[in-house]
């Protein structure tokens, strides 16, 4: 099924908001943060950024945490056969110097759990970024409307 491969390409109901959105902790760069809107009823959201390593010593993102749910886990997508399937990745999300990683739906993201509130479009999340060496940094993830990523709607 071609919408399991992971596209290049950006999502096109990025908040034009979200892409002026840059931060840094010494050496990591964070850009373009997100999130798609949940449904009134959902408990769970997704967020993305980009995520650079400009330094010279390896990273890794280790925790997320946001007074908008309960809990974050940093998650990876596996596909297993026709399936495809999330995973948390207990260690973190490792960042080897001058490397950037797109976090984003069908791929690594932050999986928003037991959310208090519904992620409404335009709305801003607040979001803490634990870094094993660089330490915590603060973000927003701006809230873009559901809609298509590749063929499927999410």
């Amino acid at each position: 099924m071609a919408w399991f491969r992971r596209s290049p390409a950006p999502v096109s109901d990025l908040p034009a908001a979200a892409t002026s959105l840059d931060y840094a902790l010494g050496g990591i760069e964070i850009g373009s943060a997100w999130a798609r809107a949940s449904l009134k009823e959902a408990r769970t959201g997704g967020g993305y950024f980009t995520l650079a390593n400009k330094g010279a010593a390896p990273d890794r993102l280790v925790a997320a945490s946001s007074p908008a749910a309960g809990r974050i886990e940093i998650h990876a997508i596996k596909v297993v056969g026709s399936e495809l399937r999330m995973r948390e990745l207990a260690d973190g999300l490792a960042l080897a110097p001058g490397t950037t990683l797109t976090l984003k739906p069908r791929g690594y993201h932050l999986m928003l759990l037991d959310l208090k509130a519904p992620l409404e479009p335009g709305a801003r999340t607040p979001v803490v970024l634990t870094f094993e060496k660089a330490g915590n940094i603060d973000i927003e993830l701006i809230v873009a409307p559901a809609g298509p990523v590749g063929r499927e709607a999410m």
